[in-house]
């Protein structure tokens, strides 16, 4: 059967994390702190669960092999070789590592998973919240290995400040890390593989410096400034009832935002399965066949070729297709 399935998330409580997932978003968990939520995943034992309707209790990977990727994932998502696209909020209390990630052929090679293109989309920062995105000028590839040696890297790292509604896209190859106080989603290929170059001589658990990966990420790492700018998105105030804002459009996949005050119709084609995640208000998500209830923090699976559906209430959301 096809319907809009609601998922839980699988969650992780590094170290850098906060509280924001469990306070305000409504994620029930035992960890003391929550860094990120996985909205969206078909990644190893993490999973995302469908909560609603006759497959209830089935992860959304069973479910995607049990219908057929085509079936499921449409035109656009069942050309690649597994489940595109891994989403996440990421609440990060305190500063992430400096890190790099490969590109598909690298990381098919070393890792056996994707690469990682990811896009950030800043749902709050505290005043001065800054992003470390790329470098501030070309560099050589001696030059960078020379600064990690020397914990001198943030020296040539360039810092930017961000706030609500930022959009930043970190192409494969881009050095990054999310800074102290910010709240934003992660939209990304499925892939876990990160390379760290600089983690502010933080320890393990078991006590130990946590691990670089410097050789790897000298090996993926683009000496340059990045090719994208921090922006704003396009913003489209022209329908009666919801205002929508193309957060960023790649080749692997499209983010939009919406605010909803009213109602929005939409519609889930034959080309890709659509993801929502909730992140304001109460809505109603209502179909054909049915309807749930979407508050802040939910997210909902669309199969492809679902159809007509909408959206009523007061909130905000995030719709991405591939």
């Amino acid at each position: 059967m096809i319907y809009p399935m609601k998922l839980r998330a699988p969650l992780k409580d590094y170290m850098w994390g906060g509280t924001r997932l469990k306070t305000e978003y409504g994620k029930e968990t035992a960890l003391a702190k929550v860094a990120e939520s996985w909205e969206l995943a078909c990644h190893g034992e993490d999973q995302s669960v469908i909560v609603n309707g006759e497959d209830a209790g089935m992860t959304l990977e069973a479910y995607i092999a049990r219908e057929g990727a085509h079936v499921a994932l449409g035109s656009h998502g069942s050309r690649h070789p597994y489940f595109p696209l891994l989403i996440k909020l990421i609440d990060a209390h305190d500063d992430l590592s400096v890190q790099v990630h490969p590109d598909d052929s690298y990381a098919f090679e070393h890792e056996g998973e994707y690469g990682k293109m990811e896009a950030w989309y800043i749902l709050d920062a505290e005043p001065g919240a800054e992003i470390v995105y790329g470098f501030k000028e070309k560099i050589t590839r001696e030059e960078c290995r020379r600064c990690i040696e020397e914990n001198t890297l943030l020296d040539i790292a360039q810092r930017v400040k961000v706030q609500p509604g930022d959009v930043v896209v970190i192409p494969a190859g881009t050095l990054h890390a999310i800074g102290r106080g910010i709240f934003l989603a992660e939209i990304q290929q499925n892939s876990d593989t990160t390379y760290r170059v600089y983690d502010y001589a933080r320890r393990g658990a078991d006590g130990k410096l946590r691990d670089l990966h410097i050789d790897k990420a000298l090996d993926v790492l683009s000496f340059a400034p990045p090719s994208y700018s921090v922006n704003r998105g396009d913003r489209f105030s022209i329908f009666a009832e919801y205002d929508l804002t193309l957060v960023v459009r790649t080749e692997l996949f499209s983010v939009c935002h919406f605010a909803l005050h009213g109602r929005c119709h939409l519609q889930a084609g034959r080309k890709s399965f659509q993801s929502l995640v909730a992140l304001d208000g109460i809505m109603e998500l209502s179909w054909s066949g049915g309807e749930e209830i979407l508050e802040k923090g939910d997210s909902c699976f669309i199969p492809a070729d679902f159809g007509d559906y909408m959206l009523r209430g007061e909130g905000a959301f995030l719709l991405t297709e591939v």
